[in-house]
């Protein structure tokens, strides 16, 4: 193959890589859901697990999330001037994101050990409401710089992985550029 091709099939990965951790980071949320659906419901995980779970779900979109806004968001703008509004919108979801997992990690942290309805639709409706601006969030990512990434060349992205492309544990040991 020649370096022309390796370069595109490099720099199409970059946006491919994207959508894999915005799938598996909705994934992981789900499963959060189930989690706490299963023990509202009587079945399910003991709030120290739940905790836990909260715990890799909400430092895992952090370390997406600071991953953009320090490596990859300047890099775009850089390159792409054009989306700085984008990039500002984008960033203003994270810090809305952030609060919303703060209050989550909150109402989690003061779980009874036994399931009380009170409790449930407050979890649930905050669950609800990081899930819809998650959703909405990476669909507007998705439709503005998947191309743009597919088309750009950051060289220290070629060897390690940015922290915004990361998406288990054994990425962590490494150093990556954010």
């Amino acid at each position: 193959m020649n370096a022309r091709s390796d370069a595109g099939d490099r720099l199409t990965a970059l946006g491919t890589q994207l959508l894999e951790v915005h799938i598996w980071l909705r994934e992981m949320l789900h499963d959060l859901q189930d989690g706490i659906d299963d023990y509202f419901d009587g079945k399910g995980l003991p709030p120290r697990d739940l905790r836990a779970h909260c715990l890799s779900f909400c430092t895992a979109l952090t370390r997406h999330h600071t991953g953009e806004d320090t490596g990859a968001f300047p890099a775009i703008a850089e390159e792409f001037p054009e989306l700085r509004k984008v990039l500002s919108d984008l960033r203003t979801d994270h810090n809305q994101l952030d609060w919303l997992m703060g209050n989550l990690r909150k109402l989690l942290e003061s779980l009874p050990e036994q399931p009380d309805p009170a409790t449930a639709v407050k979890v649930r409706e905050e669950v609800e409401a990081l899930s819809a601006v998650m959703r909405t969030h990476f669909i507007y990512e998705e439709k503005k710089l998947i191309s743009v990434l597919n088309s750009m060349d950051v060289p220290e992205w070629r060897d390690n992985r940015p922290g915004f492309l990361l998406t288990d544990d054994e990425d962590d040991s490494r150093p990556s550029a954010r």
